[in-house]
């Protein structure tokens, strides 16, 4: 199989209270995993067997719905429990390239975080919040339906991606049911900084230059 479902860095309770263990357990090992097993099956016998994931999704538009759904469900997922931690929330601390950059870009990090909760909050239906890098390094806030996102050819605002939020009902609907923004302002207590500032640094050639 070309792809694997990812482990999880800490348990299913860790985030708890802002998410819930039984939504973890159900988020990562029925719908992550539904995702890479159909993945592996959309490209099975082809040439998208050989290559990675980011190259599959730079030229999306060229395959199939499935490859299209399912790559980005196996995308998005992953970067989603990457930019989670226990030991998460608050802000970047100055020191951190991606609060000079946040800064910068935004002017405070309340601005950024009021533009990404709103991205959040008014993606209609199903899809994610992004925090992207683009391609003159400056730092971005955009939402994409289903699971699409900037890393695609069929999107408007594309990018790098350094911090996700999934706002599919499947990810807070048992602990907040309709309450989406409450979900999103539990998200903020749970990002780890420390690593969307390592993919900032991974997706920004000129973030050394701080």
């Amino acid at each position: 199989m070309a792809f694997e479902l990812p482990k999880l860095p800490y348990a299913y309770d860790a985030l708890e209270p802002h998410i819930d263990a039984r939504t973890m357990e159900i988020h990562h090992t029925k719908h992550h995993a539904g995702y890479t097993s159909k993945l592996n099956a959309a490209i099975e016998g082809t040439d998208l067997e050989k290559k990675s994931i980011k190259e599959i999704l730079a030229h999306v538009s060229k395959h199939s719905a499935g490859v299209r759904n399912n790559g980005g469900g196996f995308y998005n997922h992953k970067l989603f429990w990457e930019v989670m931690s226990p030991d998460g929330g608050g802000e970047p601390t100055e020191r951190m390239n991606i609060h000079k950059a946040i800064v910068r870009d935004f002017g405070s990090f309340e601005k950024f975080k009021e533009e990404f909760a709103q991205a959040a909050a008014t993606q209609f239906g199903s899809g994610w919040a992004w925090l992207c890098v683009d391609k003159n390094d400056k730092l971005f806030v955009t939402s994409t339906p289903n699971q699409d996102n900037p890393l695609m050819d069929v999107v408007d605002a594309d990018g790098t991606p350094i911090l996700g939020l999934d706002v599919w009902e499947h990810a807070y609907y048992l602990n907040y049911q309709n309450r989406r923004p409450d979900y999103i302002g539990a998200f903020f207590n749970v990002i780890d900084w420390g690593k969307v500032s390592e993919n900032y640094n991974d997706a920004n050639e000129g973030a050394s230059a701080f």
